[in-house]
């Protein structure tokens, strides 16, 4: 979907966003609240000028608006893969925008991501789990990693990991496999403008991505292993 007609499904018309290449800002009105819409477009890959563009406009949201909700757009391929980019240390540059979307959820300011388009590696990771809540449409695209690169990482041959893609989601992309390991709140279809207005109305808590994950059966060792870590840590 592109960025016009998810404005106009979330918002009716009633809002004042704009994109400027890779980078989306602006306000926007739902059920008589102000929220203030961040996010990137193009299936960006978020370089450190991008990261930096996205962190300043989220701070800036923190100075100017004390406890105004948030949106996160995503649209992203990750973090851009270049020489320059790894040589100006591409990872704080991230650190730090998802170190500004931390702020303003501690300073009050209710998050909620959507991802909208593609959502890969640590550009969603820095630009949209970092959210209270985070959402996608049924149509997104996730992953964080494809399963050629996966291969080459691990070392685990491809054929195997499609093997275990079919019965694992932790190995699979899709929106779907993401609700299933607990990464996403919902899957939104039908009326966008309501699907926001209840995201909004949200509060933020403790991470229960693990839970989520484990009740859904997507991730069913993960919270038994941080329990068995925490447990060990105070003894």
């Amino acid at each position: 979907m592109d960025v016009d007609t998810l404005l106009h499904a979330l918002f009716l018309g009633c809002c004042n966003v704009a994109q400027r290449g890779d980078f989306i800002s602006g306000t926007a009105s739902i059920a008589a609240q102000t929220i203030s819409v961040v996010g990137t477009a193009n299936r960006a890959a978020i370089g450190v000028e991008l990261a930096l563009q996205l962190a300043a406009e989220v701070l800036r949201v923190v100075r100017e608006h004390p406890g105004r909700a948030i949106l996160l757009l995503v649209d992203t391929l990750g973090q851009r893969l270049r020489r320059h980019d790894e040589l100006l240390g591409i990872n704080a540059y991230m650190a730090h925008l998802a170190k500004a979307i931390d702020l303003a959820e501690r300073s009050g300011h209710r998050v909620v991501s959507l991802v909208y388009g593609q959502a890969v590696s640590g550009g969603y990771i820095a630009g949209g789990m970092m959210a209270d809540a985070c959402y996608a449409l049924s149509s997104a695209e996730i992953s964080v990693m494809n399963l050629p690169a996966m291969a080459r990482v691990t070392k685990i041959p491809q054929e195997r990991l499609e093997q275990l893609s079919r019965t694992s989601p932790v190995f699979a992309p899709g929106a779907e496999n993401y609700l299933k390991m607990g990464a996403l709140d919902g899957i939104w279809s039908g009326d966008l403008a309501e699907s926001l207005r209840a995201a909004l109305q949200g509060k933020s808590g403790a991470d229960q991505r693990r839970a989520r994950g484990a009740e859904r059966g997507g991730r069913t060792t993960a919270m038994l292993v941080s329990e068995r870590v925490r447990r060990d840590a105070l003894k």
